[in-house]
């Protein structure tokens, strides 16, 4: 066991306590990390400060609220429920659009009301919160996902995960959907992490399970040599985000809609570190120099700026830009 630790260590392989105590016990204060921990928060924050996000149609707090559910559901391209204070992507449905006098599911499942009332009694009763505690369902809208990810993805959202470290943009990774991961982007299900090259926003390297993969399970298409649109705008919302919250350990995650392009989907304050096995790359190295170029004290398109040199410095060169074609069943 110790042999395997020390292998970590000497490839620069951030651990679960040294992530804790280093980062974020040091760069979050608890005051601070309500403000991502409350999805409604998030949101007010970065609309108010011009980052674009999925426009909130409507919130169920109580039994009072549910009311107004059917008001709030009254959009023929669906929308999405979610908890306030989920996490992991549990208790999320995603409502494709109406069907009959039913609504249907992202899976194509049907849904009546009945249990769409159910589920968000569920998130009320915290079932689905931090710490099990009462939460608030949020309805808001269903982001139609950029085209870009169509060949690598399972019907689910892809979203991209950036890692800031007192503003600057470290690492990053696409999440994708996958059968077994039911459509989600959730690791945690089976969905893929796929590498991101810093300095451009090309796809480099695979993981599901924490094991390396090159070919998306289900369409059997290429994984690496995606060129991520928007990249230089990803960036720039990850960094304003530490200006926005005042975290300096923080996982931003977007997504790309095909109308509106990147919008934040939610903020987290204690991300997980899987990003690394996606990369095939330690964090260990990249978060020490990052701490000390913040000493610079750079607007946000500065830090941006940074992050991509601090690419450059510690990481090889990303693969060139390719387009996999589909493969025929």
């Amino acid at each position: 066991m110790f042999s395997i630790y020390g292998a970590l260590r000497r490839n620069g392989v951030l651990g679960i306590n040294e992530r804790n105590i280093h980062y974020i016990n040091e760069l979050n204060p608890r005051k601070l990390i309500r403000l991502v921990d409350d999805k409604i928060e998030t949101k007010r924050l970065a609309l108010a400060a011009g980052i674009p996000s999925p426009e909130l149609y409507g919130v169920v707090a109580n039994a009072r609220d549910m009311r107004s559910l059917p008001d709030m559901m009254r959009h023929p391209d669906g929308f999405v429920i979610k908890p306030c204070r989920g996490s992991q992507g549990n208790g999320i449905v995603v409502i494709d659009g109406p069907l009959q006098n039913d609504w249907r599911l992202a899976s194509g499942r049907r849904i009546r009301l009945d249990e769409i009332r159910f589920h968000i009694n569920n998130i009320l009763s915290g079932m689905y919160s931090l710490g099990a505690q009462p939460d608030t369902a949020m309805i808001e809208y269903r982001v139609k996902f950029d085209d870009v990810f169509s060949k690598v993805s399972f019907k689910g959202v892809p979203d991209i995960r950036i890692i800031v470290v007192e503003g600057i943009p470290v690492a990053g990774m696409v999440r994708l959907p996958t059968a077994e991961s039911d459509g989600k982007a959730n690791l945690h299900k089976g969905g893929l992490g796929v590498g991101l090259a810093m300095a451009t926003g090309v796809t480099r390297t695979a993981m599901q399970h924490d094991r390396p993969v090159d070919l998306h399970p289900d369409t059997a298409n290429p994984l690496t040599g995606i060129q991520v649109p928007y990249w230089d705008d990803i960036l720039l919302m990850s960094s304003r985000a530490y200006d926005v919250t005042g975290l300096g350990y923080l996982g931003v995650d977007i997504v790309l809609d095909r109308d509106k392009g990147p919008m934040l989907l939610e903020l987290n304050a204690r991300p997980g570190i899987s990003i690394q096995n996606a990369n095939r790359l330690g964090l260990r190295e990249r978060l020490r120099h990052a701490r000390e170029l913040a000493k610079e004290k750079k607007d946000a398109a500065g830090r941006v700026e940074l992050g991509k040199q601090l690419y450059r410095r510690v990481d090889p060169p990303a693969p060139p830009v390719n387009e996999p074609e589909m493969v025929s069943a």
